[in-house]
């Protein structure tokens, strides 16, 4: 049965009597301090790096407009030479729409295979699209599962399942090997990241390994459904068309990853550049253009497609040094030192430490209430 896509903020506040957030500071716990051995998997900075890189590279630029009212919940996008895929959320059947490069939809690829959630869109190095059916938002799932559809619409079911319980998911990529990526959704920025554990089987489940973390901390960029909360949650990632950066994005933010010799492992270990993304209402599709732009979108009619130039080459700029740990997360003794200093402020990012704990209890009750609001089935 289908259920209201959204709820109101009055549903939102009543829910901060749940018990998972309580209206004091410490409700929110500082990340834990993390050896540089063990940073890479625990997706947390080392002890005196900086909380949040720099945001860099161009203003983001409006190409053209979704204005077809059957993309209304565009939570996808992907992109294959001049064509341009975008994917809804939910439905009741596989359906990917290609566009042209004024947005205004060319083809359809339908299947009759009925998703549980799609929230992720792919395009595989043989030019197969792949459908994330990973959105669990109520942590029940216990199998998630991508939808591989050929150009002639064709669609193979692969079933996949986490080693350590039901995740919410937003982010999905393949690699130029065709191995694809799951990166977890998490509203107070600790996203895993997985991968199948050997070949896909159909209709499986195949497993799903760990091999990876990223954690981000908040930023003062403007928009997404949460504000600064909003800024801590993946909800969409991306490969560029030489498989050399990867980028993963909040609902108002992307980092920008440089991948040595296309590593996505390895990528997990380098320090990202961060894009600002402003104004995006429900921002969660984003990939990259053939020449390195990278273009996003939000949720509904009329959201335009956007682009920012040159966005490959800022993975050399700050922020982006070779060697340096992931994920801008600071470990309590440095978010300690940093407290109260102002630095917390501007483009350097606030962590959550820096919210009023009422603030927080309330926002991570709207997460729920507009989580359990969306339209899902099942």
């Amino acid at each position: 049965m289908l259920t209201p896509r959204r709820s109101t903020v009055a549903r939102a506040v009543s829910l901060a009597t749940v018990p998972l957030v309580t209206a004091s500071l410490s409700a929110v716990p500082a990340a834990d301090a993390v050896s540089p051995a063990d940073a890479s998997l625990k997706g947390a900075a080392p002890v005196g790096a900086p909380r949040q890189p720099p945001a860099v590279g161009a203003e983001p630029e409006v190409l053209c407009t979704l204005d077809d009212d059957r993309l209304d919940e565009v939570s996808g996008l992907a992109v294959d030479g001049a064509t341009r895929y975008v994917v809804n959320d939910g439905g009741t059947r596989v359906e990917v729409f290609a566009l042209g490069e004024d947005c205004q939809v060319r083809e359809v690829l339908r299947h009759p295979t009925d998703p549980y959630d799609v929230e992720a869109l792919a395009v595989g190095p043989d030019g197969t699209v792949w459908l994330g059916d990973t959105g669990d938002n109520r942590s029940r799932r216990e199998t998630v599962a991508l939808h591989a559809v050929t150009p002639g619409g064709e669609a193979t079911l692969y079933r996949l399942t986490y080693p350590d319980g039901p995740h919410d998911a937003e982010a999905l990529i393949v690699d130029g090997s065709g191995v694809p990526y799951v990166i977890t959704k998490d509203v107070l920025g600790d996203a895993g990241v997985y991968r199948p554990t050997g070949e896909l089987t159909s209709p499986g489940p195949t497993p799903l390994e760990r091999v990876g973390g990223l954690s981000y901390t908040a930023t003062d960029t403007p928009g997404g459904p949460l504000g600064s909360i909003g800024s801590l949650a993946v909800t969409g990632a991306a490969l560029s068309a030489d498989g050399s950066v990867l980028a993963v994005r909040t609902y108002t933010d992307a980092y920008l990853y440089p991948v040595p010799d296309g590593d996505v492992v390895a990528a997990l270990d380098r320090r990202p550049a961060r894009i600002a993304l402003p104004g995006e209402d429900q921002g969660e599709a984003v990939a990259f253009a053939p020449d390195g732009a990278l273009l996003s979108v939000s949720e509904g009619v009329g959201s335009p497609l956007r682009s920012v130039a040159g966005a490959v080459d800022v993975v050399d700029g700050p922020g982006a040094a070779d060697g340096a740990e992931t994920a801008p997360q600071a470990p309590a003794d440095a978010a300690e030192d940093t407290a109260g200093d102002g630095e917390g402020s501007g483009d350097s990012g606030a962590g959550l430490d820096t919210l009023p704990g009422i603030a927080v209890a309330v926002a991570l009750a709207a997460v729920l209430v507009i989580g359990a609001g969306r339209l899902r089935r099942r």
